[in-house]
């Protein structure tokens, strides 16, 4: 019998124009001793970045809850490239990634604003659930309709 995960390989997985880019300016809140960036907290600027998404194209967390479903992040990926300092100001730039399977998947680039430089990649995958936390499997009425007028 096959494995749930030998599931949601069979979907495809396509890149979109859908791009939101937020600008993050790193506190001293948010450095270690050397004033590097602590790693922990790029998965908060990944986070931003889902926040910024959300709100420029009308899929944020509470418009996916006023639709009865909640959207776990169930994998995250980070590649680091090169650290960001107290005082950088960074690009984190959203993509919405279409997949035939019922998730939400986004890919981000991180960038330093001042130079362009890209400091990391990432993604994220959520998986719709009811109220109660029950996965869906199939993808929701309101999520396909936004996805026809989106891509």
């Amino acid at each position: 019998m096959p494995t749930f995960a030998c599931f949601l390989l069979n979907f495809k997985m396509t890149q979109t124009n859908l791009v939101s880019r937020k600008q993050v300016e790193v506190r001293f809140s948010e450095v270690d001793t050397m004033r590097i960036v602590w790693h922990g907290h790029y998965v908060k600027y990944m986070e931003d970045g889902r926040e910024d998404f959300g709100r420029k194209f009308g899929i944020g967390y509470m418009d996916i809850l006023d639709h009865g479903f909640m959207v776990p992040v169930i994998e995250l990926r980070l590649n680091y490239k090169k650290p960001l300092y107290y005082g950088d100001k960074a690009i984190v730039e959203t993509r919405f990634i279409d997949d035939d399977a019922a998730k939400i998947i986004y890919h981000f680039n991180i960038y330093r604003e001042k130079d362009m430089e890209l400091i990391a990649t990432g993604e994220s995958i959520q998986v719709f659930t009811d109220l109660n936390g029950e996965l869906i499997l199939t993808i929701p009425e309101f999520f396909g309709e936004w996805k026809r007028e989106h891509l």
